[in-house]
């Protein structure tokens, strides 16, 4: 399920919450909202709120975390990518083929992941794109190469090391498309949220100053959770992970 029906989602359910709230104002007996009943109310509710405010706020620190997770992999990625380029140049001419081929590879993969002038989503199926194994077959032609010295063997064994370690940064770009915030838990906060803004309406005075008011608070909270589910999926939606020092290293490639 997207972010933004998620979010949609939230705001029906606290915005309605309110409304019900309201609802039940009109149709309650008087003494179920007299004072007492009102601070017996507030101490139950409080202690939802605190927790909802807790949970909140720890899945926004993880999911923060995460995303910047990918990110910084993402820039180590594109200092390795240069750096395994310039390995391959010190080898000798042998390479030329090799580098062409990875320059190619990457290229494919920056498309498939953050594809431009399209509303596709990434595609990070490595199975589906053949990635994997154009991959496998650039390390194939690393260890078919000839070294004619120490030199050219320490090269060799270097690249391969890079390459087999650029081959296991690709499972971040798979781990990344795992859900960061798990479907009950978006349940359970829901249902947190709509018994908080459903107390708020029971108790609030009924005019347009209050509903504005709480149309305003049910759409602040709609969006933090948008902003939680958009930062656990980093290669897709709006806050998307930048391909700029992935597409930085290309255009450095094979000089």
């Amino acid at each position: 399920m997207s972010s933004t029906i998620v979010g949609i989602i939230v705001f029906a359910c606290t915005f309605g919450g309110v409304l019900l709230g309201m609802w039940l104002q009109k149709i309650l007996p008087g003494h179920h909202l007299d004072a007492e009943s009102k601070d017996a109310v507030k101490v139950g509710i409080g202690l939802i709120a605190t927790m909802t405010a807790l949970v909140l706020g720890l899945v926004t620190a993880s999911a923060k975390s995460s995303y910047d997770d990918v990110n910084s992999g993402v820039k180590k990625a594109a200092v390795d990518i240069l750096a395994f380029d310039r390995v391959l140049a010190r080898y000798g001419s042998e390479t030329e083929e090799i580098r062409k081929g990875f320059q190619r590879m990457l290229l494919a993969r920056i498309d498939t992941i953050w594809p431009q002038g399209s509303s596709k989503p990434a595609n990070l199926d490595f199975t589906a794109s053949g990635a994997g194994t154009e991959a496998e077959r650039l390390v194939v032609a690393i260890r078919a190469l000839k070294p004619r010295d120490d030199s050219q063997r320490a090269l060799q064994s270097r690249a391969l090391d890079m390459m087999e370690a650029l081959l296991q940064a690709r499972w971040l770009v798979v781990a990344a498309t795992q859900p960061s915030v798990p479907v009950p838990f978006l349940v359970i906060l829901v249902f947190w949220l709509t018994i908080i803004f459903a107390s708020f309406g029971a108790f609030a005075p009924r005019n347009a100053m209050v509903l504005t008011v709480f149309f305003v608070c049910a759409l602040s909270v709609c969006l933090a959770v948008f902003l939680v589910l958009e930062m656990g999926s980093p290669f897709d939606g709006l806050l998307k992970v930048s391909a700029d020092p992935l597409r930085y290293a290309y255009t450095h490639l094979n000089q």
